[in-house]
């Protein structure tokens, strides 16, 4: 990826990303809980702005649970074009089954981000939502 002056960056060590040179507390180099990321697996589960809606959504105030039903009505658009695309964020694994409820003879789905996506601070979860944003913009 270019840098601002439009080259591209140095690497100062080929081994920076080797396990060698890994904090080994469970830490990144930023002091933070370093948790493992599939990068192909994110960008594909967020290949819509939709998703990175829902993910935002059901990040509000330290995590919430809600229905397709329920996105669809916040987000304004059709409950068939919601619920494919938090289908396709729980098959990725970007947010889990809380509960189901029956309802007239249907089952309604409740889901909410994982654990360890609610755990964090929101600032986490801000650059969480940016390193989404800019995995899609780059897919």
């Amino acid at each position: 990826m270019p840098t601002h002056n439009g080259s591209s960056p140095q690497v100062h060590s080929e081994n920076a990303g080797s396990p060698a040179n890994q904090p080994q507390n469970g830490l990144n180099g930023n002091g933070r809980s370093a948790l493992p990321v599939n990068w192909e697996q994110l960008a594909r589960a967020t290949a819509h702005p939709l998703r990175v809606s829902i993910l935002e959504i059901l990040g509000i105030d330290g995590g919430r649970i809600l229905s397709p039903r329920e996105l669809s009505r916040e987000l304004q658009i059709p409950l068939s074009n919601t619920n494919y695309h938090v289908t396709e964020l729980a098959k990725g694994g970007l947010i889990e089954l809380v509960r189901e409820r029956q309802v007239r003879g249907a089952t309604e789905h409740f889901y909410r981000l994982p654990e360890a996506a609610t755990a964090n601070g929101s600032s986490e979860r801000q650059e969480s939502a940016e390193e989404a944003e800019r995995a899609w913009a780059m897919a």
